[in-house]
């Protein structure tokens, strides 16, 4: 594993209006390794609106349904999993895009 990465866990209540916020955000650092989306991926990604960035791969026991993730200061948000049989990783394939691109957690 080459990097930490941040997996971002939040929760929602409903307001008096019945929207949903968020009421709670809990992020665990993991061990990931880095790797570049592959060209298929990419132009499979493009065709269904995404724009896909990296996978990063982490133990399989540390992902717990999260649909965001930092790295770099940046928020990404995880638009596929993939657990390969026969494997203890799973893949997570993220991309950047509006709602997810926040101020950076350390300036303010």
């Amino acid at each position: 594993m080459d990097c930490l990465i941040e997996l971002i866990q939040e929760t929602y209540t409903k307001d008096e209006y019945g929207v949903e916020q968020p009421s709670s955000i809990k992020a665990r650092k993991v061990l990931a390794q880095k790797t570049s989306v592959s060209s298929s991926e990419f132009f499979a990604g493009g065709r269904n609106g995404l724009n896909p960035e990296f996978r990063f791969d982490i133990f399989a026991g540390e992902y717990q349904g999260e649909r965001t993730l930092q790295y770099n200061d940046l928020t990404y948000a995880i638009y596929r999993t993939y657990h390969p049989d026969g494997t203890d990783y799973m893949e997570l394939y993220v991309e950047r895009q509006g709602g997810t691109n926040g101020i950076p957690k350390d300036t303010g």
